[in-house]
């Protein structure tokens, strides 16, 4: 059965962004674990498997979408969740644009 690309974003896709967002956080703005998952709509859990490596497997090594990600941490702790959703819609839009999620899919 073929996926459309939004599908394949949805499970392999936004688990990277996200794990990106929240190792940012909380290395990079010393919140911790329940702070980061609030900030993101996430549960404590999920932020746990984001830095155990249990979800989002793939880490991003690519400088220029590392600081991409850090912006977007940013904003999303100074502004809340008035901002998250047109944030992660703006990273996919990189990631996509520069072919970083497999399978060729661009956006």
């Amino acid at each position: 059965m073929k996926h459309v690309p939004c599908e394949y974003i949805v499970w392999n896709g936004l688990p990277i962004i996200r794990k990106g967002i929240a190792v940012c956080m909380i290395n990079g703005y010393g919140l911790s674990q329940k702070e980061t998952a609030e900030k993101l709509g996430l549960s404590p859990a999920t932020v746990s498997q984001y830095l155990s490596g249990k979800r989002g497997k793939i880490n991003v090594t690519d400088k220029a979408i590392s600081k991409e990600i850090n912006k977007s941490a940013e904003k999303i702790i100074q502004q809340g969740d008035e901002i998250l959703v047109s944030e992660t819609c703006r990273l996919c839009k990189i990631f996509t644009s520069r072919n970083l999620f497999p399978l060729g899919i661009k956006g």
